[in-house]
């Protein structure tokens, strides 16, 4: 269906724009760098064809396709992010294509003796004969999401260029500041005005998901008394050692590098701290809302027990939510998860229906009012120097995206 050099050609337009989002900034979009993207995204969109093209303020990017057939059809609409993770650089990103995968190491570089690895990178294997795309092992690649505009793009202008498959009226979005959990927060779904949507943000091809994690944040002070040390008998009190008696309390084995599936966990992800002052900042995630809860109270019961014990108030814990399983939200509509496994299968796709382990601005959107699964982007190995892409897989998720908008025309013709 789509041209493979075109495609390539697209992505590598995309990676080498740096995206990086900010967690630490108030504004949206979090980076200044982030509309030079935008902005491009908005132009081509005109090239396209589509119509309603607009940009607001916050750098959020909407576009129309107009529908094709006479018969009423729900507006569907399908999202990506533009933003790329601070948890790795996005800077000067530089694309290689190895060609006719033989399946054995890749090196990414030389001088650095950086080797993308099937020993150790097992999911490399299913794509022997296919072409990739990986980094040079300086920077991420970004195909998260910009896999996902890729494939969006693809597939609009394939609609557009071919007029004979038929399809109602789709909406489309680039939104930014995903990767900092804030892609949702000033997506306008009133303007956006689909029935349903799907964000083209998973990973392997096949991947079709309408569960994730419930999602807290918890930062956790322990407050100490610093005293010179000469002088400290029965007066210094350690706050870095109170927050390890903390750490060492929780359960060691429900941490990220100890669970799969639907197994949740508490992540440290930040310690900061001297005598005095100790911050330590975890993510909380659990895909059942009731063992969600618990892992709130388990951390809200340590820190008393912990003040108990020290007879003062000498930790404290804010805990705030960021978002919550979509599951509850498309179950209800569930023949939207449906047409998407059907899609896939019509274009030879085999459907990989799991829970996410993390979240997606679909998550947020569904509790907006807009259901929205996410659809594989293809990528492997997000948020990092192993990144790669098989070109493959992002041509079969623009095979997806048509098929999906002509089932759906297809069954509302029929009803």
């Amino acid at each position: 269906m789509t041209n493979k050099q075109h495609i390539i050609d697209r992505f590598f337009s995309y990676v080498k724009i740096d995206t990086q989002s900010d967690p630490k900034s108030s504004t949206t979009p979090s980076t200044e760098k982030q509309w030079d993207l935008a902005n491009k995204l908005v132009e081509e969109l005109k090239e396209i064809g589509l119509e309603d093209v607009t940009i607001d303020d916050n750098a959020y990017v909407m576009a129309t396709l107009p529908a094709n057939v006479a018969h009423e059809v729900p507006v569907i609409g399908f999202v990506s992010h533009f933003d790329t993770t601070p948890d790795f650089s996005g800077t000067n990103v530089n694309p290689q294509i190895i060609e006719n995968y033989d399946g054995k190491d890749i090196v990414l570089n030389k001088d650095r003796h950086i080797v993308l690895s099937p020993d150790y990178f097992e999911d490399l294997l299913q794509y022997k004969g296919q072409t990739l795309i990986t980094t040079d092992g300086t920077t991420l690649l970004g195909a998260d999401d910009k896999a996902g505009i890729t494939e969006i793009m693809t597939a609009m202008q394939y609609l557009v260029d071919n007029p004979d498959i038929p399809h109602g009226k789709i909406r489309i979005c680039f939104t930014p500041d995903e990767e900092i959990g804030r892609g949702a927060h000033k997506f306008d779904v009133q303007k956006f005005g689909a029935e349903w949507a799907y964000t083209m943000d998973g990973s392997q091809i096949g991947e079709l998901e309408y569960e994730n994690f419930n999602a807290a944040q918890a930062v956790v002070r322990v407050e100490g008394k610093s005293v010179h040390p000469g002088y400290a008998k029965d007066k210094m009190v350690n706050s870095m050692y109170i927050a390890q008696d903390f750490i060492n309390s929780l359960p060691r084995l429900e941490t990220p590098e100890h669970t799969e599936g639907r197994q949740g966990f508490f992540h440290l992800t930040s310690i900061k701290g001297d005598v005095e002052e100790t911050v330590l900042e975890y993510i909380i995630r659990d895909h059942e809302k009731e063992h969600f809860e618990a892992r709130k109270q388990v951390m809200q019961d340590l820190v008393s027990e912990i003040c108990s014990q020290y007879e003062r108030e000498c930790i404290s814990i804010e805990i705030t939510d960021q978002y919550y399983n979509m599951r509850e939200k498309v179950e209800p509509v569930m023949h939207i998860v449906e047409l998407a496994q059907k899609a896939m299968e019509e274009v030879n796709v085999k459907p990989i229906i799991k829970p996410i382990r993390g979240g997606t601005d679909g998550a947020q959107l569904s509790f907006k009012g807009l259901p929205c699964p996410n659809i594989f982007a293809g990528g492997h190995n997000f948020h990092g120097k192993y990144e790669y892409v098989p070109v493959e897989s992002m041509q079969k998720a623009a095979e997806v995206i048509v098929k999906l908008a002509e089932l759906t025309a297809k069954k509302y013709e029929e009803s």
